[in-house]
């Protein structure tokens, strides 16, 4: 995306007014997509966007600038801009010499969604919904929709960090109403990969617009819930939402640093049922947060956060490991 010599220009120019650390964080995205709802196309559409964004650490403060423009001139002049936001009077610092971060995508992409024609795409929203109204005349509403995105992206900073990232996601969504006496329900079935257009090689779209459809007229046709205090069945996909509200961001470094979390300071200690592991993985082949690097530029791995019931560690950013390493190099002086 960028020239390796350029990059490292444009760092050392962030840190000409005594800046700690400096980043550069490029991005090209393509996406498409489409809807069909009540029975026509309402929407399709593509765009692009690109551009970069730098950052200057100095202490606590972090200036930080963003341009379109990725000529040599239009990075030169966002550097300064988020300089200038972290002047100091210290002297001038420079980068260490760039190293390419090598690590292998976890995604293996077949066939470029960009490259597969809009017809295609629309064809399968059109199977969807004819499949979906198939399963009776309750069902008085169908929306399905088809999105695909590539997005490269090249991170480096002035550790010596060079990465780059070529990620690819493709999905697809049904949506149906059912009428009944009882009023309306609605059921939803959705699928998404970091993959590309071979996601249909394994998917069924009728297959999924069916189970949309019978799930709101199951739910159309279903009885109350009773009132009261019960046991709680919590299957994947929607369970992990809950999981990820409820513990996952009180698990997060920035907020722990804060004084913001219930998990602050209890690293070590016994803070769930020892049933429950969690653990935050970007290396699982095909799921939906898989990445080769991350938006630092740090290739992805498997972090256990919580181990049998015992807090084992917090998700870290660079910043605020940055920051915590400098704490201990001080106390170990």
């Amino acid at each position: 995306m960028l020239e390796q010599d350029l990059v490292e220009r444009v760092l050392n120019e962030a840190l000409k007014s005594g800046g700690e650390f400096a980043e550069v964080f490029v991005e090209d995205k393509r996406s498409s997509s489409a809807l069909f709802d009540d029975a026509k196309v309402e929407e399709l559409t593509s765009g692009r966007d690109r551009g970069a964004g730098i950052r200057v650490v100095v202490g606590e403060t972090t200036g930080f600038a963003h341009t379109a423009d990725l000529s040599e001139q239009g990075l030169m002049a966002a550097a300064r801009a988020a300089a200038s936001a972290t002047r100091t009077s210290g002297a001038s610092s420079y980068a260490q010499t760039l190293h390419p971060v090598v690590s292998p995508s976890p995604n293996r992409v077949e066939t470029l969604p960009e490259l597969v024609a809009k017809e295609r795409k629309v064809n399968l929203l059109i199977q969807a919904d004819e499949v979906a109204r198939s399963q009776g005349a309750a069902i008085t509403q169908v929306s399905a929709r088809y999105g695909d995105a590539r997005r490269k992206i090249l991170v480096a900073n002035s550790d010596g960090v060079f990465a780059n990232d070529d990620q690819v996601r493709t999905l697809f969504s049904v949506s149906c109403v059912a009428t009944g006496d009882t009023g309306m329900q609605t059921g939803r079935e959705s699928i998404g990969r970091p993959i590309g257009f071979e996601l249909f090689d394994d998917v069924d779209v009728g297959e999924l617009a069916e189970r949309a459809a019978r799930r709101a007229l199951t739910k159309l046709n279903a009885r109350p819930a009773p009132s009261g205090t019960m046991p709680v069945v919590i299957g994947s996909g929607g369970g992990g939402v809950l999981f990820h509200e409820a513990c996952g961001h009180g698990l997060e470094a920035d907020l722990v640093n804060k004084q913001a979390s219930v998990f602050a300071g209890k690293v070590g200690e016994t803070v769930a049922s020892e049933l429950v592991t969690l653990i935050d993985d970007g290396t699982m082949s095909h799921e939906w947060g898989a990445f080769a690097i991350d938006d630092e530029g740090r290739p992805a791995q498997r972090n256990v956060l919580i181990e049998n019931g015992v807090l084992v560690d917090y998700m870290w950013d660079g910043l605020r490991s940055r920051s915590v390493v400098a704490e201990r190099e001080i106390i170990d002086l």
